[in-house]
């Protein structure tokens, strides 16, 4: 992997705020190199990262709170270029002589800007403008060192900067899709300010993967990979059989909880694309055994899991030169994990490929994609080859269909499931929609419903699928598609004609939040 050894990086300071991937996200997109460090990096620690610049994020907390996160002090005397963003600014502000303080004015959304010097940050940005704003505190002082470059109606220190340092501040959100010249303020920063050069690029990443890969795994030692059938695995597989060839051995889990043709689309794209050894481990009896008369989601997720494991360690044991495990795990999958540089202050959760398998096991990590965002992993993809179907296909969920069936999980009612899914998918491609959404498939819903079959009443083991289609760009937010009637229309009628057992499809029109993508 290209890392900031490498490259010139752009260390953003992680104050707890809920943007901050998006920012790192932001600055790649610019070709720059960009890490999520914690508040509390030291100097030493930026110099070993080949860091130009710096960006403070947001956060929940207050600057004048008890415990609030603060960065040492030193940071601000190394002379590299801060940008401060929201709480990033007030914390800075405070730390030079200013003061921040709650206000009964809050500001949240869309907000009118003016901009009262447009040179250096805020340079081709127009006079008038609306940003995004997420805040209920401001800073209030500024010391003298300061001057306000930009205004809105209740924050008369919209945006900031210091008359001797490179620091600059603003407190609207330049990294969110909502501020229309949040793009060009990002570059005025990253290229006039810091002098960044855009060197950064994801496709020169795959050289420095494969030699890193070949570095790790020496003596002719094997390693193994877990194929889902998705992006991030079948990328993984493709880097490393690059670097090490036949060494590798790829394990696909057949847990009987995917979709229609899965297998199929795998084995072609690893046996006869790549010629890469793959191993099918048909083992769906055994999941659905155990997921007989199990509705709470959770408890479906945890059984999968563990069976999961015990088959990948039974087929796992029969290559005795193995001694690595591949894992397809992306940067935000560390960073929410609490492994990465960002340290504790960034544990969400807990990845199933971020330390999920156990121990005991006994292999060494290799996880060439944990440097890298979903969309800059397809990227790597298409330049690796990778069929089409494979890069650009929608996410599935871990436990697979089973967190798409409401309630308990049976062979019947997975064929109800597949069968209705399969026309989804297959209609969106028709119509052109499939690459416009991104995510779309049907749910399974444990209701029977009232319907008209020929002349006669139905009711009993009728049942409806509900169609979700999502359109996002992080997936961290995502709002229903304003799909065509007609097409919908078209689903409906297929699947209520086609597949036995449903009389009723429904559109799902739920935003995210307060819903979430999946239904489980």
């Amino acid at each position: 992997m290209v890392t900031a050894k490498d490259s010139s990086t752009i260390a953003i300071l992680d104050f707890g705020g809920q943007y901050v991937q998006l920012i790192a996200r932001r600055v790649r997109e610019h070709h720059v190199h960009s890490i999520i460090v914690r508040s509390d990096v030291t100097v030493e620690e930026l110099k070993e990262l080949n860091t130009v610049g710096l960006i403070f994020s947001g956060s929940p907390a207050s600057v004048y709170g008890e415990g609030a996160p603060r960065c040492r002090a030193e940071i601000l005397d190394l002379g590299l270029p801060i940008l401060g963003i929201c709480y990033g600014m007030g914390l800075a502000c405070e730390m030079m002589g200013g003061k921040s303080s709650s206000t009964d004015s809050r500001e949240y959304g869309r907000t009118h800007l003016e901009v009262l010097d447009a040179e250096s940050l805020l340079a081709h940005v127009p006079q008038e403008t609306s940003v995004w704003m997420s805040h209920g505190d401001v800073v209030t002082k500024l010391s003298s060192d300061f001057i306000a470059i930009a205004k809105t109606h209740n924050c008369p220190y919209a945006a900031v900067r210091h008359s001797s340092r490179p620091f600059y501040g603003v407190q609207f959100h330049p990294e969110v899709s909502h501020t229309p010249c949040g793009n060009q303020i990002m570059r005025n920063f990253l290229y006039d300010i810091c002098g960044c050069t855009g060197d950064w690029q994801v496709s020169s990443v795959i050289q420095g993967t494969v030699e890193g890969i070949r570095e790790q795994v020496v003596d002719s030692a094997r390693v193994i990979c877990g194929l889902s059938g998705g992006v991030d695995s079948s990328v993984t597989a493709a880097l490393i059989h690059r670097a090490i060839g036949d060494r590798l051995t790829c394990i696909f889990v057949d847990n009987g909880l995917m979709r229609n043709r899965e297998i199929e689309l795998v084995e072609s794209a690893f046996r006869q694309h790549f010629k890469i050894d793959l191993q099918v481990a048909h083992a769906a009896d055994g999941f659905l055994d155990k997921l007989e008369g199990i509705s709470d989601p959770q408890e479906k997720r945890i059984i999968i899991g563990h069976e999961f494991i015990e088959v990948f360690k039974a087929q796992a044991k029969r290559f005795k030169d193995a001694k690595f495990l591949a894992q397809g795990t992306l940067y935000p999958d560390v960073i929410e994990s609490g492994h990465s540089a960002a340290g504790e202050a960034a544990n969400i959760k807990l990845h199933h490929n971020v330390g999920g398998l156990p121990a005991e096991l006994g292999f060494e990590l290799v996880e060439p994609l944990r440097d890298l965002f979903k969309d800059e992993v397809r990227r790597v993809g298409e330049h690796l080859g990778l069929p089409a179907e494979l890069v650009w296909r929608h996410p599935f969920p871990g436990p697979g269909l089973a967190v798409r069936i409401i309630g308990p999980v049976t062979r019947e009612r997975l064929k109800t499931l597949r069968d209705a899914d399969d026309i989804i998918i297959e209609e969106i491609r028709s119509a052109g929609w499939y690459d416009k959404i991104a995510q779309a498939f049907g749910v399974l819903l444990p209701i029977s419903t009232v319907g008209v079959m020929g002349d006669d009443r139905s009711y009993t083991g009728q049942h409806i699928i509900a169609v979700r289609f999502v359109e996002t760009k992080d997936f961290m937010t995502a709002d229903w598609v304003h799909v065509d009637h007609e097409l919908l229309g078209v689903i409906a009628t297929r699947i209520m004609n086609e597949v036995a057992g449903v009389n009723r499809v429904v559109y799902d029109i739920s935003s995210k939040p307060p819903a979430t993508i999946e239904w489980e």
